[in-house]
């Protein structure tokens, strides 16, 4: 008995280590993915424009070079700025292979390869943990910051539409230039541009909500349900963990909306809150008792435990 309790005490520290280092090397695998996008995709692409125009073919080479260099950058630097270009640059590598497999002269093993490996790597970036790891990166000092789930809608609903935009408004009008279409080229380009930068800061506002642990407490960073961000002091904490099903009617409920897990902060005394209620209003209320809902809950509850902050 005493040799078996030490075998799984031995295999729990491993199983420990293993998540420890998969956190730690979480970005390599979407590093590694991308470097064999470079020459998977090389060859439907390649097929695609076969037969094209010459200003189309340099156009098409010369961008998605530029984009896959771009996105590189952005896979090697952990930063939260760099989170919202991969996340927008490796998914339209995917619609670029998708594009040139569609317009390719057949489909055969190349073809199906590039699309795999595509996929494999836009779903890396879009996981939570890769999404941490980027936003932590921005921290200073004794900070950790661990990023909040976007909302359902947002998910579904709003963030492709806005993808679509993105990647449509960058592309379409200098398509058309090349194909000597100027006028519908030119205003599209510009009109297109200007969709696609708004589109962007967009996007970079989902990269921008976190929960950030420092010593003195934790802090709420959510642009979305908060104007300005929120300390709550590690003294006034009574205890942060899994919310009950049944939400409290006096707790101010921050998940806007988001699926999975929902956090309970319960506090000793009121704080006040500067909270949106729809459009640009926004209200003072005061709360012994917020919800929000992390990416990765049990991340979160471990990292406050650390921090000396009681979790129940």
């Amino acid at each position: 008995m005493l040799l078996t309790g030490i075998a799984i005490t031995v295999r729990c520290r491993q199983i420990s280590d293993l998540v420890k280092d998969f956190d730690r090397y979480a970005a390599w695998p979407a590093r590694v993915l991308w470097v064999f996008v470079a020459v998977a995709a090389s060859i439907p692409l390649a097929d695609a424009i076969d037969g094209r125009s010459t200003a189309i073919r340099w156009l098409v080479v010369v961008g998605c070079w530029t984009a896959w260099t771009v996105a590189a950058v952005c896979l090697l630097v952990p930063r939260h700025v760099f989170l919202t270009g991969a996340r927008i640059l490796v998914p339209a590598g995917l619609a670029v292979t998708l594009a040139a497999v569609a317009c390719g002269s057949s489909l055969d093993a190349a073809d199906v390869s590039a699309v795999l490996v595509t996929s494999l790597c836009t779903a890396w970036v879009l996981t939570p943990w890769f999404g941490e790891m980027w936003v932590d990166g921005s921290s200073y000092g004794p900070e950790k910051r661990l990023p909040l789930r976007p909302p359902t809608t947002f998910s579904l609903v709003v963030v492709p539409v806005t993808w679509v935009a993105v990647v449509a408004g960058a592309t379409a009008g200098p398509l058309l230039l090349a194909a000597s279409k100027w006028l519908p080229g030119a205003l599209l380009t510009a009109v297109g541009f200007g969709v696609a930068y708004a589109g962007t800061r967009a996007l970079h506002q989902l990269s921008r909500r976190w929960v950030v642990m420092v010593p003195a407490g934790m802090v709420l960073h959510d642009s979305l349900t908060m104007p300005e961000p929120q300390l709550f002091l590690r003294h006034t904490v009574r205890r942060l963990g899994p919310a009950p099903a049944d939400v409290d009617d006096s707790a101010e409920d921050l998940t806007a909306g988001a699926a999975g897990l929902a956090l309970r902060l319960e506090l000793d005394e009121p704080v006040e809150l500067l909270v949106r209620r729809g459009g640009r209003r926004t209200e003072t209320v005061e709360r012994t008792v917020v919800l929000f809902t992390p990416s990765r809950p049990h991340r979160l509850l471990e990292t406050a435990s650390k921090r000396r902050i009681p979790i129940g």
